[in-house]
C-alpha cells in the first residue's frame, strides 16, 4: 500500500465498514434472495469460477444500444466470425484473471481508513433553502415504494435514455431522464458535437467554457433530457496515456476546477442537472471494474489524503462551489474500497467536508453493495441493474425496500436521499412544466427508427409507439462549436514565421524571406502560375465517416473526438481537406491530396510531383476511449503515446520528400486524446510549423483553416505537458497493463508530483511545457503588484453553523402494505423492469441489536473545520491577495493573450511543496499596441496547502514566510515576479 498506516486521514471505508452480511432471510439462494445487505465483493470471491460474468448479454438489444456490449446484429458470416473472436479474447482475459486470482490468494484488507458515518443530511445551505423545503412538502408525502422509486434506475434500457429512475406519480414527481455526456448528448439525433473536454481547456477562456456549456443544456433541454453526465474532471491525468483523459479539461487541479465549475454554472442556468465525474481518482481504463479485464475486482487507487485534497478532490469542490446538482461515483476502488460504498469519500469528504447538498449517483453498476452503499452515502444507483447488467435484479428496488422495513437501512437515510433529489429538482426549477413539461424524452438511445418500444430491455410484448421526433436542437451553436475548436488549438511551432498562409499560398512576407520560394515561383510563372501544395495523412480526410464505428469506437479518417460514453453521433464533420479546398485560392493554388498513412508512393511520376510541391501539410492522430471497446492495439488506455497508425513515419517520409531533395516547407497538424511525442520528427528542418488541434468536433476543419490563415490568431495552450520521452513524467505516470494481484494495487507513489509539478520536482526538460501556446502576434508584461486584501492566519475561522437546518420526517418504519404490489400487477408487469415491490412480509425478514452494521457506525464523527458550507468552509473562498499586471500586445496584430499565475509556497523545512502551482488564468483580446491590467484574486484555498494533522487546510505564516507569485505565457515563463 502507498499510505504510511500511522498517517492521519487516509480514504476509503474503515475495513469491513463496507462489508455487511445477509441477514432478514433464511434463505441462501444468490439468485432468488440475493439481499442488498450483502456485499459484492464478498459474493464475487465465493463465486469467483461460476460468476456469469457481463459477457451474458441481455436477450434482446437493438440496433444502436451497444454502448457495452457490441458484438455485430446480423447472422452474416463476418458476424460469426466476429463474435466468435470476442468470445475467445474474453475467455483468454478470463483465463488470465483465474491465473492471477489463483497466484494472488491474499487480498488486501478491503477497505483502509476511518469510518465516516452517518451520512450528512442535505439542506444545511441558504442557497438551496427553498429547494429543500419544497422537498421536504413533497418527500412527506410519499410512499415507501415512492421513496425507493426515485432512488434506483429502472433498470438497463428499460426507458428511452441512458438512466432513468422511478416516478413517485401521486405526488407528482416525474421520472428524471439522464443522458451522457460531456461533449453532446449521446446516442441522439439533430444535436451538435461540440469539441471535447481536452479542447476546451487547451481555450483557457472562462467565457466559453461557460457558453459551451450553456449550449450543451439547451439542447438536452429540448430533447427531453433532466440530468446532464457532465462535465469530466476525473480522470485529472495522472497517467499520459489515460484512455478518458480527453473527456477532462487538463492535468492540473486548478485549470480542471474553474472549467468543470464554468462549464456546471453554464449547464444549470438553463434549468438542466449537471453531474460532475468521476469521483474519485479513476485514472486508467485497464481493470476500472470487475470482470471487463476478466478479473473479480476493481483496480484500486491508494492515495494519501494530501494528494487527494490538493489534486484529485480539488475540482471536485470547485463544480460543489459551483452548486452543482449531482456527483458521479466512480467505478474504482480508492484505498481498496469501492468509491460508491466508501464512507469517508461520499459521507465525510463530498457531504461534510465540501457541503455537497445535491446527490450522489453511482458511475453505471459501479454500485457492487446494497445496505453498505446506503450507509456510505450513496443517493441514486444507475442503471438500476446491480452486479450484472441489464438483468433486471437491483441491489436497490425491492432489496432496499425489504432494508428500510426491516431496519437495515434506516428511514431517515432514505428520505435524506430522496430529498436530496427532489429537492435537485426544485433547485434547477424543473417543476416549472413550460420548461421541462411531463414527458418522455423525444429521442430514443437505442433506435434510429420513428416508431419503438418505451422498455427495449425487456422482453415482454410491449405496444409500439414514436419514441423518435428527430427533433432538430443545434440552433446556432456551430458557431460556439467553431470558437472553441480554434481557440483551442495550440500553435507549438512556427519558424519564419511560415504561419499564416493565404488563400494563395504563402504571405508576401515568406515569398520575400526564401529565394527558393520566388525560383519556384518564377517557374509556376512559365508553368501553370500556380503553388503547388500537398495534404497527408488520413487524418486529413472523411475515412469512413465519422459515425463509422459505434461510439467512435475506432481511428477513422479524420479525429474529431475520443470513444465511449462521453462521444457521440457527430450530426457532421468538416474535414480539414473540404475546408483546406474551400479556403485556397484554385486560380492561384495547385492541391495535391494523398489522404492515406500508408508509405508513400516510390514511382517515378509520383516522386515527381512530390518534388514539385511547394508546401506540405501532414496530418496525424492518436485516439483513445472508453474500456469497454478495443481499437487496433489500444484497450481504451493508449499503449504508448506516440501517433498511431505510422503518424511518424508519414511525416519523416514527407519531409524527406517535399519539395527538390525535400527542402521546402512542412506544416503538421496532431488531432490527439493527449501527449503524444514529437522527438523523431519535430526538429527536421523543414517541418517549420506545428499545430496541436485537440478534439475539435464538428467544426474541425473550419476551426484549423481560421487559424492556419490567420482569420483567428491562435491562442491555445497546452492543457498538459509535452515531453520527450513516457519515462519523462516519472514511474507514476504509467498505466498498469499487467495486474498485480486479484484486487489490482495502484498505488500514488508519486503523492503530488504529476505532469507539470513532477517536471519541476526533479528538473526535466519538457518539449512544451504546461501552458505553453503561441501566436501570431507578441505580449509583454509589466508592473506586477501584489496587494495584501486580509492579512495571514494559519488556519481559516472556525466552521460556521448550518445556514439552514435539514428537513425532519417521521422515522418509523413504514407499513409493508406500502410497498407490496398492486393487485393485479402481474399482468402488466415488465420482465427485467425494476420495481420497488416485495411479494409478502415474508421476504422483510426481522431486526434485531445484533445487526452488523459497519465498524464505527454509531460513532458520530466530528464535523470538519473545513466545511460548514457549499464547497466547503466560506473562509477558504475569501480572497486574501490580489495580483495585478500589465499586459501589452507589442506586436502587428491582433490576437487574445492568456497571462498564467503561478505560484510558490513559502520555503519550508516541514512541509514538501512543488516548485510552482497553477492559481490564476484570464484570456485577455488585445489590438495591436494595445495595453490591459490583468486582475487575479487569490482565496485562501489557494494559498493553503492540506495538513493532514490538522485535518484542515493551513495557510504558510511561519517566520518570513514569502509567498512568490509569477505571471507569464506558460508555466516555465515567469515574465515578471512578485512577493507577499
Amino acid at each position: 500500500m502507498a499510505q504510511d498506516p500511522s498517517a492521519r486521514g487516509l480514504l476509503g471505508a474503515h475495513s469491513q465498514t463496507d462489508s455487511h452480511r445477509r441477514r432478514s432471510s433464511d434463505k441462501e439462494d444468490h439468485d432468488s434472495d440475493f439481499e442488498s445487505d450483502l456485499d459484492a465483493t464478498e459474493f464475487l470471491d465465493r463465486e469467483a469460477f461460476t460468476f456469469k460474468s457481463p459477457a451474458s448479454k441481455p436477450a434482446f438489444l437493438p440496433r444502436r444500444q451497444w454502448s457495452l456490449w457490441r458484438p455485430c446484429t446480423g447472422r452474416s458470416r463476418c458476424c460469426i466470425i466476429v463474435l466468435a473472436v470476442g468470445l475467445a479474447i474474453w475467455i483468454i482475459l478470463a483465463a488470465g484473471g483465474a491465473f492471477v486470482y489463483k497466484k494472488f490468494q491474499d487480498e488486501p484488507p478491503y477497505g483502509q481508513s476511518p469510518p465516516w458515518y452517518p451520512s450528512p443530511k442535505g439542506g444545511i445551505a441558504s442557497t438551496w433553502a427553498d429547494s429543500y423545503a419544497k422537498a421536504a412538502k413533497m418527500v412527506s408525502k410519499m410512499t415507501l415504494a415512492e421513496k425507493v422509486n426515485v432512488t434506483t434506475g429502472t433498470g438497463w434500457q428499460m426507458g428511452l435514455a441512458v438512466g432513468t429512475n422511478g416516478p413517485a406519480v401521486n405526488v407528482g414527481f416525474p421520472q428524471l431522464q439522464l443522458q451522457d455526456g460531456p461533449l453532446g448528448i449521446r446516442f441522439a439525433d439533430n444535436i451538435t458535437a461540440f469539441p471535447a473536454g481536452i479542447t476546451v481547456g487547451a481555450t483557457w477562456n472562462r467565457q466559453l467554457m461557460y457558453a459551451r456549456g450553456k449550449a450543451h443544456a439547451i439542447e438536452a433541454r429540448e430533447k427531453g433530457v433532466n440530468v446532464l453526465l457532465g462535465p469530466c474532471v476525473g480522470p485529472l491525468g495522472r497517467m499520459p496515456a489515460g484512455g478518458r483523459n480527453w473527456e477532462g479539461f487538463g492535468a492540473d487541479p486548478y485549470l480542471q476546477g474553474v472549467a468543470g465549475a464554468e462549464t456546471t454554472r453554464g449547464i444549470q442556468s438553463e434549468g438542466v442537472m449537471a453531474t460532475i465525474k468521476h469521483f474519485v481518482a479513476n485514472e486508467q481504463e485497464h481493470f476500472r471494474q470487475p470482470w471487463e479485464w476478466g478479473l473479480p475486482h476493481a483496480v484500486s487507487s491508494n492515495i494519501d489524503d494530501r494528494t487527494l485534497h490538493e489534486l484529485y478532490a480539488w475540482p471536485f469542490g470547485d463544480a460543489v462551489k459551483a452548486g452543482v446538482a449531482s456527483v458521479m461515483c466512480s467505478y474504482n476502488q480508492v484505498n481498496n474500497s469501492y468509491s460508491c460504498g466508501n464512507s469517508k469519500l461520499l459521507n465525510g469528504i463530498l457531504k461534510d467536508e465540501l457541503g455537497f447538498q445535491g446527490f450522489v449517483m453511482s458511475d453505471w453498476l459501479a454500485q457492487r453493495g446494497g445496505v453498505s452503499t446506503a450507509l456510505a452515502g450513496l443517493d441514486m444507483t444507475m442503471p438500476g441493474d446491480g452486479l450484472r447488467w441489464a438483468n433486471g435484479e437491483s441491489l436497490w428496488g425491492p432489496e432496499l425496500s425489504k432494508s428500510v422495513l426491516n431496519g437495515s437501512v434506516p428511514v431517515e437515510r432514505l428520505n435524506d436521499m430522496v430529498t436530496r433529489i427532489v429537492a435537485a429538482w426544485y433547485q434547477l426549477g424543473q417543476d416549472d412544466e413550460t420548461k421541462f413539461p411531463r414527458t418522455r424524452p423525444n429521442f430514443s438511445s437505442w433506435t434510429d427508427d420513428k416508431m419503438g418500444v418505451l422498455s427495449p430491455g425487456s422482453p415482454s410484448k410491449q405496444e409500439e409507439v414514436e419514441v423518435n421526433q428527430f427533433k432538430n436542437v443545434q440552433a446556432n451553436h456551430s458557431i460556439i462549436a467553431r470558437q472553441v475548436a480554434a481557440e483551442g488549438t495550440v500553435l507549438l511551432k512556427n519558424e519564419g514565421p511560415l504561419l499564416p498562409l493565404t488563400p494563395h499560398g504563402f504571405t508576401e512576407s515568406m515569398l520575400k524571406l526564401r529565394r527558393n520560394v520566388l525560383a519556384r515561383a518564377a517557374d509556376r510563372a512559365a508553368n501553370t502560375g500556380k503553388l503547388k501544395v500537398g495534404i497527408f495523412g488520413e487524418d486529413a480526410g472523411p475515412g469512413k465517416g465519422p459515425n463509422y464505428c459505434k461510439d467512435r469506437g475506432c481511428n477513422e479518417g479524420t479525429l474529431g473526438s475520443g470513444w465511449g460514453s462521453g462521444a457521440v453521433e457527430f450530426p457532421y464533420l468538416v474535414t480539414p481537406l473540404e475546408a483546406l479546398r474551400d479556403k485556397f485560392d484554385s486560380s492561384k493554388v495547385e492541391l495535391h491530396e494523398y489522404i492515406t498513412d500508408g508509405p508513400l508512393l516510390d514511382k517515378s511520376s509520383e516522386q515527381n510531383v512530390l518534388s514539385s510541391l511547394e508546401l506540405c501539410i501532414v496530418f496525424a492522430n492518436a485516439d483513445s476511449g472508453e474500456g469497454f471497446a478495443k481499437w487496433a492495439d489500444v484497450a481504451g488506455d493508449r499503449p504508448n503515446i506516440d501517433l498511431q497508425k505510422g503518424g511518424v513515419r508519414l511525416i519523416q517520409q514527407v519531409s524527406a520528400k517535399c519539395g527538390p531533395e525535400g527542402t521546402s516547407d512542412v506544416i503538421v497538424v496532431i488531432h490527439s486524446v493527449g501527449p503524444v511525442l514529437m522527438e523523431q520528427w519535430i526538429e527536421l528542418p523543414n517541418v517549420k510549423a506545428v499545430l496541436l488541434a485537440n478534439l475539435p468536433g464538428e467544426e474541425s476543419g473550419n476551426a484549423l483553416a481560421d487559424i492556419l490563415f490567420g482569420e483567428t490568431n491562435p491562442s491555445g495552450h497546452l492543457p498538459y505537458t509535452i515531453g520527450k520521452s513516457l519515462d519523462d513524467y516519472g514511474p507514476g505516470a504509467k498505466i498498469m497493463y499487467t495486474p498485480n494481484g486479484v484486487v489490482p494495487q495502484q498505488d500514488f507513489k508519486e503523492g503530488l508530483y504529476i505532469d507539470y509539478r513532477y517536471f519541476d520536482k526533479y528538473s526535466v526538460e519538457p518539449r512544451f511545457e504546461f501552458g505553453f501556446g503561441m501566436s501570431y502576434t507578441v505580449f509583454g508584461y509589466s508592473n506586477l503588484r501584489v496587494d495584501e486584501v486580509k492579512p495571514k492566519s494559519r488556519l481559516p475561522a472556525p466552521r460556521p453553523s448550518p445556514a439552514a437546518e435539514p428537513p425532519s420526517y417521521e422515522t418509523a418504519v413504514p407499513d409493508i402494505e406500502e410497498v407490496l404490489a398492486p393487485e393485479g400487477f402481474d399482468k402488466y408487469k415488465l420482465e427485467k423492469y425494476i420495481y420497488p415491490y416485495v411479494k409478502s412480509a415474508d421476504e422483510v425478514g426481522l431486526i434485531d441489536s445484533k445487526y452488523p452494521y459497519p465498524e464505527g457506525y454509531n460513532a458520530k464523527q466530528p464535523l470538519s473545520q473545513a466545511g460548514g458550507a457549499e464547497g466547503g468552509n466560506p473562509d477558504l473562498w475569501e480572497v486574501y491577495v490580489t495580483v495585478k499586471v500589465d499586459v501589452e500586445n507589442t506586436g502587428l496584430k491582433d490576437g487574445a493573450v492568456v497571462p498564467q499565475l503561478y505560484m510558490s509556497y513559502p520555503d519550508s523545512n516541514e512541509v514538501d511543496f512543488p516548485v510552482r502551482v497553477l492559481r490564476g488564468f484570464d484570456k485577455v483580446f488585445l489590438k495591436k499596441g494595445e495595453k490591459k491590467t490583468v486582475e487575479f484574486g487569490l482565496t485562501r484555498r489557494d494559498l493553503s496547502y492540506w495538513d493532514v494533522e490538522e485535518q484542515n487546510w493551513v495557510m504558510v505564516t511561519e517566520g518570513d514566510a514569502k509567498y512568490k507569485f509569477g505571471v507569464g505565457g506558460s508555466s516555465r515563463d515567469a515574465a515578471v515576479e512578485g512577493v507577499w
